[in-house]
Formats: structure tokens, sequence, C-alpha cells
């Protein structure tokens, strides 16, 4: 394979959140060592639906994930399962979803939660969170530098080709809080200060990376329809390829084939959307 990539997915972040909080990401991209670009996710803009678009490179009309009552192994290939073709390592941090999505299903919270399958054709290395018991009032996440300390664990311990981390903090406090109060601008401050502990590490290790989000949210929290604020967010780019014109607004349909093309990896029949990095 010709490189390696992280994908950490900040589930829940509207585009302004994006470019109003995140002063370590602006920096970068202010000092030319990071792109930015705005995104448009998949409709229905909800959770499931997109983590199954994100790596299917398919919309959930053809992936089948509808809702996020409809979780059950997606039928089609994606990021995993195509680098594990081309002889990559693949590990994930993310929530139990995309384990059932790309791995197996129904989620077995024992047999589940971690696990290291060097022979698996999806993902290799697992470590996996559930968020049982999740609602308003208890949002059950765990702590986000644990979850990128568990990430860069996998990264030295196994070599990842390709790994994903994925984080419902900031989903969560949107639902709890909306986004126009001052719980949310410190909970974006915070998630960007604890990405800028550990990105420089990273990209020293050799990884390009993409720092994006699933789907956007509305000022009292709300996602699922149309809308630019549900619908859009940002997607910053750590790395030597090219990308198209700041202005440009992606598809997230073209995440998919756009990380296999920078690994190295065959783009799947079924991913119609083009790359957008060259």
């Amino acid at each position: 394979m010709t490189g390696k990539l992280l994908l950490i997915v900040l589930d829940g972040v509207p585009y302004a959140n994006w470019r109003r909080y995140f002063g370590a990401l602006e920096g970068w991209v202010r000092s030319g060592e990071a792109q930015v670009w705005r995104m448009r996710a998949s409709l229905p803009s909800m959770s499931g639906p997109c983590y199954a678009s994100i790596h299917s490179g398919t919309p959930p009309q053809v992936h089948g994930v509808l809702s996020n009552g409809h979780i059950h192994r997606v039928q089609m290939p994606d990021i995993f399962s195509q680098t594990r073709l081309a002889g990559g390592t693949t590990g994930a941090v993310t929530h139990s979803w995309w384990s059932e999505f790309f791995n197996r299903a129904p989620f077995d919270m024992v047999r589940d939660i971690e696990y290291d399958e060097p022979k698996s054709p999806s993902i290799n290395h697992g470590r996996f969170h559930t968020m049982t018991a999740y609602n308003h009032d208890n949002q059950a996440t765990p702590c986000d530098a644990d979850l990128f300390a568990t990430l860069t664990s996998l990264c030295k311990r196994f070599d990842l080709t390709y790994g994903i981390l994925h984080t419902c903090t900031l989903d969560s406090m949107g639902h709890r809080f909306g986004h126009d109060c001052i719980q949310m601008d410190n909970a974006c401050a915070l998630m960007d200060a604890m990405l800028a502990n550990f990105l420089p590490a990273w990209r020293a290790m050799g990884y390009e990376v993409i720092v994006t989000a699933d789907h956007g949210q509305s000022l009292r929290g709300h996602h699922g329809g149309t809308g630019s604020d549900q619908q859009d967010f940002a997607l910053y780019y750590f790395g030597d390829a090219t990308g198209p014109s700041r202005d440009t607004l992606l598809d997230q349909l073209q995440l998919a084939p756009t990380i296999l093309s920078r690994l190295g990896a065959p783009i799947a029949e079924t991913m119609i959307a083009a790359p957008f990095l060259s």
C-alpha cells in the first residue's frame, strides 16, 4: 500500500462551530499545514445512516441503514474491507455501531468491546464503547483524550494502515444544551485542545489525517433533516495531497473513495463519487 491515514469523526458538529471554536485546527489552516472544506451529509442526516455512508460511499437508500433504528451488518464493500483486500491493517476506536455495521452484528459487549483479529476481512483491531444508558441527563460518553490515546496506542502497537476514531461527546452536548450556549463553546474549545495534543504525533508517525463530522446540528440540537445547519460540517485534511478550491462543497459519499485512493487500496465499484484529493 502507498499510504497511511487516520479518520477522526467528531459526531454532530455544525460547520459554524468548527470554523469559530476550533482555533488549533484553524491555526494549522492559516499556516498552510492543513486544508479545510465544507462537506454535506447524506439524508437522513442522522448518525447511523451517516456512519454507513461514510464507510460504504453509498447513500442510505442503497446501504439500507435508514435511521438509528436500522442497525445491522452493511452488506457492501467499505473502507475496512477494501483496505484489507490490499493487505493493509485496520483499526477502530468508535461507538459500537461501527462494529455492527462493518464487522459483525448484533454487538456482544463481552466478545466485541475489545478485539484483535489479524485475519479479519474487516476490522483487525477494535476498541468500542456502547454509551449504554445514554439519555438527556447522562451523556454516557468516554473521555476524548482517552479515545485519542487508545488510537495512538493501536497505531504504535499494530502499525495501522487505516484507523478511525469516532466520539459522540459534542453531539451529546448539542442535544442536551443546544449550540448557542457557553457549554457548547467550551466543549468545542476543549475538544480542539485535546486534538492538538495528539495530531502532531500522528503526523510524525507518517499518517495523513482527516478531521471531520458525520453531520451538523441545529441551534436547538436537532439533526436528521435538511438545511445546512443539520447537514453541513467542516473537513480538515493534513497531508501532501492537492484538493479542490476552498469554496468547493464536498459530498459525504466522496470520503470512502478519497481515503482508499490515498491508501492505495482498490475503490469498490459501488463507490461512484469522485475522490476529492489527488
